[in-house]
């Protein structure tokens, strides 16, 4: 292969850890942990997994193998076994690097436990999915996680350095665009490279390039967000943490951020849905009917109009009175029901509507509510073999204070006080 048709990324790829930029939690394992064990390298795109792995195999002296989880499969890791026990015997050791492991299924990664057993093969495994979701129980049993993290703006600029190093050139940008590559790179460093090798290759200016130069012929990396991945779920996650810690300008952002990487926002509005009901329930009735309406506008309009309605549901919820009582007295009567059966509702709230069903005593003694004083009749209505419960326990906050006076005075009424 000529010089010229090896990508910059590749020519760059550290030997050793003094290269190796950033990720200083890896820079801080002990040796054995680089000589011994498998690892699995978890972390988004362009954060060093595959050059660590290198710099491992390298540093442990093994013979190293690589396959891809898309293209190879389980008679391809039967081969490479095969010749890493011949390797074994002759007391050398095979250090296999898989990218994209959380790509093999449940049976490719159990055909790897053996040969990790047995010491014939030490796996370092690359994804960019949550391993806790992506690995089978058996493999990660037998496995060390090391999660890498997007690249800081120092370890890029570090990297950007040593690009025009071996390139032996100063890139023709100001300090305000030599800024933006590093923030267009959104910490992956194989991106910035791309875009690096790419300024490189422009013919030669008389002025340096400048912010506004840059958008002309580069784009910005897009965001590192699956529709079914980790960062959708960390994202929802972190939008309704925000919107329960009342910290508005938190949810926004984060909001923000979701529309801005392509989430669906239909999803988004049925999620704040859930929050409505879920972290604020009656202590603002209002916010279930609230959010519904956003959620109908935005149907009605689409974006980009419509995320207008969404972002005034997100400040609505985000300042309003929270309470969880309802979600709370919902899981605690759903265990109750579970524990409880089927006990049968006392006679007395049982509709009669046949003369068999009146002379076995359904409905006898019923009161009727509009009838009876304050209209409260203080009559038992849970089951005769099970105690009056209070699942329901409204918060002192917001409309919640004047559900719990009502509560309280119809206690009172059933005391008799």
């Amino acid at each position: 292969m000529a010089e010229t048709a090896i990508p910059l990324a590749e020519k760059l790829r550290p030997q050793d850890l003094d290269a190796f930029y950033g990720q200083e939690a890896l820079h801080a394992l002990d040796e054995a942990s680089l000589h011994t064990g498998s690892l699995i390298l978890w972390g988004p795109p362009g954060t060093g997994k595959t050059t660590f792995a290198h710099i491992v195999g390298r540093k442990a002296g093994d013979h190293f193998e690589t396959l891809s989880a898309v293209l190879d499969g389980v008679s391809d890791l039967r081969k490479l076994f095969k010749a890493a026990e011949t390797r074994f015997a002759d007391g050398k050791r095979t250090l296999l690097f898989i990218d994209e492991i959380h790509r093999f299924n449940k049976a490719q990664q159990d055909a790897l436990l053996p040969a990790i057993e047995q010491g014939i093969v030490r796996l370092i495994g690359a994804t960019t999915e949550n391993p806790s979701f992506a690995l089978n129980a058996a493999l990660l049993s037998r496995v060390q996680i090391l999660p890498l993290t997007l690249l800081d703006r120092h370890a890029l600029s570090q990297i950007l350095d040593r690009a025009e190093q071996v390139l032996d050139v100063r890139l023709p940008l100001s300090d305000k665009a030599r800024k933006a590559v590093i923030e267009m790179a959104d910490g992956d460093g194989r991106y910035l490279l791309n875009m690096v090798e790419k300024i490189a290759a422009r013919p030669p200016q008389e002025a340096p390039l400048t912010d506004d130069d840059l958008a002309s012929f580069l784009s910005k990396k897009a965001l590192n967000y699956d529709k079914a991945g980790d960062e959708h779920f960390n994202l929802i996650s972190a939008l309704h943490k925000s919107l329960r810690a009342s910290d508005c300008d938190a949810a926004l952002y984060w909001f923000a951020r979701m529309l801005s990487a392509g989430e669906d926002p239909r999803y988004i509005a049925r999620r704040l849905l859930r929050f409505a009901s879920e972290d604020i329930g009656l202590a603002d009735p209002q916010a279930l009917s609230h959010t519904l309406d956003a959620w109908q506008a935005y149907e009605r309009l689409g974006s980009p109009e419509g995320d207008l309605s969404l972002v005034q549901a997100v400040i609505y919820l985000a300042t309003a009175p929270k309470s969880n009582a309802a979600y709370v007295a919902a899981k605690a009567a759903l265990q109750s029901a579970h524990q409880t059966g089927a006990i049968p509702p006392p006679k007395h709230l049982l509709n009669a509507p046949t003369s068999m069903m009146k002379e076995m005593g359904y409905g006898k003694g019923y009161a009727y509510d509009h009838d009876a004083e304050n209209g409260f009749s203080g009559q038992n209505c849970f089951p005769d073999e099970m105690g009056r419960t209070q699942f329901y326990q409204p918060k002192e906050i917001g409309f919640e204070r004047d559900i719990a006076k009502r509560l309280a005075y119809w206690q009172k009424l059933r005391d008799g006080r």
